[in-house]
């Protein structure tokens, strides 16, 4: 199970323990870092909102998921404009690999739009995007913005509605709202 603050969520062989100190874990990836690891796998899973992102890892995590290429300086510029940034890092002591990332831009008072929510398609299937999902969700309560949009393919539909999304009232585009 993997374990986002109190609450249980995610599949079976996921646990929350700490294998990097917290000062490790502080230094690389901010104090807002959580890490998690598979019994599968040694190397820790680690969600973050203040590590900075290699903009060529980034690309090749969005191209490992279809989405077509985009010029690095528009990429740099939306990051920079965007009101919250979360990125999922295999851990790895010499160079952490990015698998996840989602985005948020916003008034940074009451409104949050999510955008760009991708997982390496190799680590698909493991509950590591809903993992990436509620965190992103906890750092935006953090904040206190109490309104959140969302806006993906139609192709994950499932994957958002399994979260309790709703589609947007006429059904026939791919945006969602999340009410507290």
């Amino acid at each position: 199970m993997i374990n986002l603050g109190s609450k249980r969520l995610g599949s079976p062989g996921w646990r929350n323990e700490n294998i990097l100190s917290d000062e490790t874990l502080k230094k690389i990836y901010g104090k807002q870092a959580l890490q998690y690891f598979s019994e599968d796998n040694l190397s820790p899973f680690v969600f973050s909102d203040s590590k900075s992102f290699d903009l060529i890892e980034l690309e090749q995590l969005l191209q490992a998921v279809g989405w077509g290429r985009r010029p690095l300086r528009r990429v740099k510029k939306a990051l920079d404009n965007s009101l919250l940034k979360v990125g999922l890092w295999q851990h790895d002591s010499k160079f952490p690999r990015l698998i996840g990332f989602a985005r948020c831009t916003g008034d940074g008072v009451i409104d949050a739009t999510i955008w760009d929510v991708a997982i390496n398609p190799v680590y698909q299937g493991f509950g590591l995007g809903k993992q990436l999902m509620s965190y992103l969700m906890r750092s935006l309560k953090r904040e206190g913005i109490k309104r959140v949009t969302l806006f993906a393919d139609s192709d994950v539909i499932t994957f958002y509605k399994r979260q309790g999304w709703i589609l947007e009232p006429k059904g026939n585009k791919c945006a969602f709202w999340y009410s507290n």
